[in-house]
């Protein structure tokens, strides 16, 4: 009968002690190596995140501000209608009873090639506070600006000042104490 030494078992013993401890140890590495790309998706997860809510406020900021804007513009809307709802004859017996408005208008080519330019012509021995109203029918754009006239001298307006004129152009001059003056540009 052979009996095997008892190292045999203890060696196997030792061998697969090792092979198990192995094993843990690569299944440890593998779960901190998952745990750390766990980490920095989540970190990129949390970057792309807060990208969207800043992307969100900003994008909430312009629909406040287009709100506002929409807001404003209806309230102009209604004031322009109410103007509108006049009556013509109320219109007519309103600017009849106003004086003209002293002020010439002509046009000349503008000096940089750009349009024409409106020359407003004070003819009266006062400074005049004017409203400039401006459409283009074929654009469908409108616009309105504030002139400030002295006595007896003219002022040039042109698209350096806002506005380049073209042949068509539809333009009132309105005062509180005078009577409009409407022209459609030559």
């Amino acid at each position: 009968m052979t009996t095997s030494p008892p190292s045999q078992p203890k060696s196997r013993g030792l061998i697969v002690s090792l092979g198990v401890n192995a094993a843990l140890l690569l299944l440890v590495c593998g779960l901190v190596l998952y745990a750390f790309m766990l980490n920095v998706d989540l970190g990129d997860v949390k970057r792309r995140l807060s990208k969207e809510v800043e992307v969100r406020q900003q994008t909430e900021g312009y629909l406040i501000e287009a709100r506002n804007q929409l807001t404003d513009n209806q309230r102009e809307i209604e004031q322009l209608k109410a103007q509108l709802s006049y009556k013509e004859t109320d219109y007519r017996a309103a600017t009849s009873a106003k004086p003209a408005l002293p002020v010439v208008v002509s046009f000349r080519s503008s000096i940089l090639g750009k349009g024409l330019v409106a020359v407003f012509e004070n003819t009266s021995d006062r400074y005049l506070g004017v409203v400039l109203s401006v459409r283009n029918p074929t654009l469908s754009t409108a616009k309105r600006f504030t002139l400030e006239l002295e006595p007896k001298s003219s002022t040039d307006f042109g698209h350096m000042e806002g506005w380049q004129f073209a042949s068509g152009d539809e333009l009132g001059l309105f005062n509180d104490e005078f009577g409009a003056l409407r022209l459609t540009t030559p």
